[in-house]
């Protein structure tokens, strides 16, 4: 056992963080900690680092045993290069290197008995140097800055220079050449595109040292962890296996538990009135009988009730209208900033139903992309255009589309007058902002609270193509799961960037990989697009020196791939068509229901009740129209 907390309690005020927390860590395990926002991961991790004092309890480290903690924040200062910085921590390694060089110029002005001491001290600080994997430290440091996402060009930027995020990458890096025997990572991935993610994980899980994380990337987890610990009101439970054995085991758990409370509460209401009917008999031996009874419940040990979903978000997207069958077309696009070519000549269609993930390396220019489909910046050659009754909602992760000088309550009230103040303030409990919390300034928010706002705009909408930027950054396992179910029940279209793998493989049907400055479609999930990166990527975005290292693909090979292509897109089709037959179903139903009603004698003498009808009839027949247009289009397309 190489990290062990023994009944650790913390409290900030009248509020317990946690209560009794014990668990252990074995040498060169890779475990997780998880929890809510605000559920005491970090406050755990600080207390192992004795950077905050518990309450109580004890943390005990195993003896000679280093320990090495990145937190979520880093801020680096000094005139060092990358380079440099990553570099010092080697600098044992750089000091033999010194001591080398300098016996060397000793042995080479020396002779006769003289040299033999210096050759002996040379040869045992040479075995020390080997040892210590002296030749290869060059190669490992720029290996794992490559891994981190920074290239050649990167390495002789001063670190003072660097955005937060990129410090973060520097001190993960140093980190990890600086081999602790323990590391503990407070959201490792948060700064990291999916390449530097897939690196990272090969990296830990092949790290000869135990590894505690912090994080909400559940792929990341499922990839690395053998062991879950979660923090759930204050207290800590222990899983084996990886995230999802984790989320299956906690469901049976929590099920189990909600029937055993229930069973509970329905033996004391039995109870409870088997003893108020004894008691109605109003006989001493019925009373004694009731007494009995009380007695018995008294001594009951009352479970709690579980934890219910209180504290989660709760999403329902809805489009106002139905737009055309074609959403978006994209046509010869182009953009570049100097000295930087993002993409070239890109084509792409979305029709309506779709959810499309976008997906790059840092910098390809996705978030580039989905600005200018909202007309934020021009593209430099080529165009897009929105199809019938599109209406659009964008999610920034820059958070632009709020304005800081206002309070939460005006961002909404002033994007949407009609609502009222009781409407307002429950549709922001929704997204846990309740009481005076509602009164913040936009600009004291984090980067969550703001993202729970452009997320309540963004629903008020009633958009029919949502455009979303990194929607899940800040949010907690919990949060993102209830996004996954708004957008996977959302019947309009979605296009959204995107580097939570887990929740892209939730909700994507189709991928767009910006790749080489061009765009690859792949018609999967993001596990389909592991399988077929190589592949299409070598065919369809190739790269500049691409000639001599991509394989080559055989017509036939290519004519099959085009084919399963063709099937996977006629499948989609087919999928459509069946959704589209029950919409249909389900408005016609509707529609002849409100003709019955409409000849009521109740109803059809009462003015606002046939007016109201009437409006929902106009939008049914509006909506069907669309659909059998739709239908009719789709149908066509796969018996061609």
């Amino acid at each position: 056992m190489i990290l062990s907390c023994h009944n650790i309690n913390k409290s900030f005020g009248e509020k317990v963080i946690l209560k009794d927390a014990s668990f252990h860590i074995e040498e060169r395990e890779k475990a997780a900690l998880i929890g809510s926002n605000g559920a005491g991961k970090t406050t755990l991790l600080r207390i192992i680092m004795q950077e905050l004092k518990e309450d109580s309890g004890t943390v005990s480290i195993a003896r000679d045993k280093q320990i090495g903690y990145l937190a979520q924040y880093q801020d680096i200062d000094g005139g060092r290069t990358i380079y440099e910085e990553i570099l010092s921590t080697r600098q044992d390694i750089l000091d033999m290197e010194d001591r080398l060089r300098s016996l060397e110029l000793k042995m080479s002005e020396t002779a006769g008995d003289d040299l033999e001491p210096l050759l002996e001290s040379y040869n045992r600080l040479s075995h020390q140097y080997e040892m210590e994997n002296g030749f290869a430290y060059k190669s490992n440091v720029v290996g794992v800055l490559k891994g981190l996402g920074f290239n050649e060009n990167d390495f002789g930027k001063q670190v003072a220079n660097l955005s937060g995020g990129q410090k973060t990458r520097v001190s993960l890096g140093k980190l990890l050449l600086s081999e602790p025997d323990i590391l503990l990572l407070d959201e490792p991935t948060n700064h990291l595109d999916m390449g530097s993610i897939e690196w990272l994980e090969t990296y830990l899980i092949n790290y000869k040292g135990a590894v505690l994380i912090v994080s909400h990337d559940r792929y990341f987890l499922d990839r690395v962890v053998t062991k879950v610990i979660e923090i759930e009101n204050a207290h800590l439970l222990q899983f084996s296996g990886n995230y999802s054995a984790f989320a299956e085991k906690k469901a049976m758990i929590r099920d189990a538990q909600y029937k055993a409370w229930l069973n509970q509460q329905r033996e004391i209401e039995h109870q409870k009135a088997v003893i108020t009917k004894l008691k109605s008999f109003n006989r001493e031996k019925s009373i004694k009988r009731a007494e009995s009874r009380e007695k018995m419940l008294a001594k009951i040990d009352l479970l709690e009730k579980p934890a219910e979903a209180e504290n989660r978000m709760r999403i329902r997207l809805e489009p106002r209208f139905v737009s055309g069958n074609d959403v978006l077309s994209v046509r010869g696009l182009s953009k570049s900033f100097p000295g930087q070519v993002l993409f070239r000549d890109i084509s792409f269609e979305i029709k309506r139903g779709e959810k499309v993930a976008l997906i790059g390396s840092n910098g390809t220019g996705k978030t580039t992309l989905l600005k200018i489909l909202n007309s934020v910046i021009p593209p430099d050659e080529g165009e897009f255009i929105l199809g019938s009754k599109v209406r659009i909602g964008y999610y920034d992760q820059e958070q632009h589309v709020l304005h800081p000088e206002k309070t939460i309550f005006q961002e909404i009230s002033d994007a949407y007058p009609v609502l009222t103040e009781t409407e307002i303030r429950n549709m922001l409990a929704a997204f846990l902002f309740t009481g005076d919390e509602v009164f913040q300034p936009i600009s004291s928010l984090s980067g969550g609270e703001k993202g729970r706002v452009s997320l309540a705009k963004l629903m008020l909408s009633e958009a029919n193509f949502i455009i979303l930027d990194e929607p899940t950054n800040h949010l907690d396992i919990a949060s993102k799961e209830i996004l996954e179910e708004a957008l996977n029940s959302y019947e309009g279209t979605v296009l959204y960037v995107s580097h939570d793998r887990y929740f892209i493989n939730q909700t994507a049907e189709r991928i767009l990989d910006l790749t080489n400055q061009a765009l690859v479609n792949y018609i999967g999930d993001y596990d389909y697009y592991l399988e077929k990166k190589d592949e299409l990527t070598a065919i369809y975005a190739p790269g500049e020196d691409a000639s001599s290292k991509a394989p080559q693909i055989s017509e036939s090979k290519l004519s099959w791939q085009q084919k399963k292509e063709e099937q996977a897109e006629i499948r989609r089709r087919k999928s459509r068509l069946k959704k589209i037959e029950e919409q249909i179903e389900n408005l016609e139903t509707r529609d002849a229901e409100i003709d019955d009603l409409m000849q009521k004698p109740d109803i059809c003498t009462d003015y606002e009740k046939c007016t109201a009808l009437s409006v929902e009839k106009g939008e049914i027949a509006s909506e069907l129209e669309a659909l059998y247009e739709e239908w009719e289009s789709l149908a066509s397309e796969v018996e061609e």
